[in-house]
């Protein structure tokens, strides 16, 4: 007979253990979504504190007044996460969440306060092949021009979010005889870091060529290691970090307003966007955008297909008028 194991815990081991986990835990979300979460959430203590509301647990009634008293002063986008920062914190605090959609209360004041408020969130333009071409001749002369060139087109051809754009090493980039090949460390949707490889093929004119747009920013700048894309000074010299993500959306803002497009329209995601829609319009298959967004959901990349297909399969072309 097997006799009765009994478990001892040193008081260190397990204080470490403890701390690990607790580490873990604040590494399960994304260092940008917690402190939107922990700035929500403040938002909402305050506010149950000034009107003497519990918020810790709170009730239901609770949140649909704070709804109702901030609808139509926030947007309903910003109020749909404060709803997600305080289910996680009552639900991190082993509390029922009372924001879920199961509450009449709730459900129902979230759903007049839609309907009242509602809008359609802001998406940037993409910027389509035509578009791109057009910013490319306003590129200026240099080192800065010759970096620029590089960002853009690889940046649109390799349907880059502008953070895995300027997240990109020389070590990540391997080219091939046929295309270049990137490692994509880590994203958006891929916060394990499994990472993932796609394919940036050779362009038919050597111009609008994304990986020998790369090959020749490489040679010019003499990046032998780390970050690919880095500041260039007024002196033509090029810094030692990389761009930070916002760099982008100025980069991509500076020459399509230089080639006579409103800039305003038009942010580092333009370019991710761009490709989608102009591959969508040029007929390539859904299966085939999603392998080089690196979208796991075909939902986004179906509004893409849409936009680029309203003139490709429009039914007015059709009718002779």
């Amino acid at each position: 007979m097997i006799s009765q194991l009994s478990l001892t815990f040193d008081p260190a081991l397990l204080a470490i253990a403890t701390e690990r986990a607790r580490v873990y835990i604040h590494h399960a979300k994304a260092a940008t979504t917690v402190r939107a979460y922990q700035s929500d959430w403040r938002h909402f203590e305050s506010w149950c504190d000034a009107r003497r509301l519990t918020a810790l647990p709170s009730q239901p009634k609770t949140v649909a007044l704070y709804l109702a008293e901030h609808g139509g002063v926030l947007k309903p986008v910003t109020l749909q996460r404060r709803l997600a920062a305080i289910a996680k914190a009552h639900q991190a605090a082993g509390h029922e969440s009372p924001t879920s959609m199961r509450h009449a209360v709730v459900s129902e004041v979230w759903k007049g306060l839609k309907r009242t408020h509602g809008a359609a969130q802001a998406v940037k333009a993409p910027i389509l092949t035509c578009e791109l071409r057009a910013m490319l001749h306003h590129l200026p002369r240099g080192l800065l021009g010759v970096r620029d060139r590089a960002l853009l087109l690889l940046g649109f051809a390799g349907a880059f979010r502008r953070s895995e754009l300027v997240a990109l090493c020389l070590e990540d980039c391997e080219f091939t005889g046929d295309e270049l090949v990137v490692t994509l460390r880590r994203s958006k949707t891929d916060q394990e870091g499994e990472g993932r490889k796609l394919g940036v093929p050779y362009g038919s004119n050597p111009e609008t060529c994304p990986v020998r747009s790369l090959q020749t920013y490489l040679e010019a700048s003499g990046i032998a290691t780390g970050p690919l894309f880095r500041p260039v000074n007024r002196h033509g010299r090029l810094g030692p970090r990389g761009l930070s993500p916002y760099s982008v959306a100025l980069v991509v803002k500076r020459y399509a307003g230089a080639a006579g497009f409103d800039g305003s329209r038009y942010a580092g995601h333009s370019l991710r966007a761009g490709l989608a829609t102009s591959a969508a319009a040029a007929g390539v298959s859904e299966r085939a955008i999603m392998n080089q967004t690196g979208h796991r959901s075909a939902a986004m990349v179906r509004r893409y297909i849409r936009d680029g297909s309203l003139f490709r399969e429009n039914a007015a072309a059709g009718v002779g008028l």
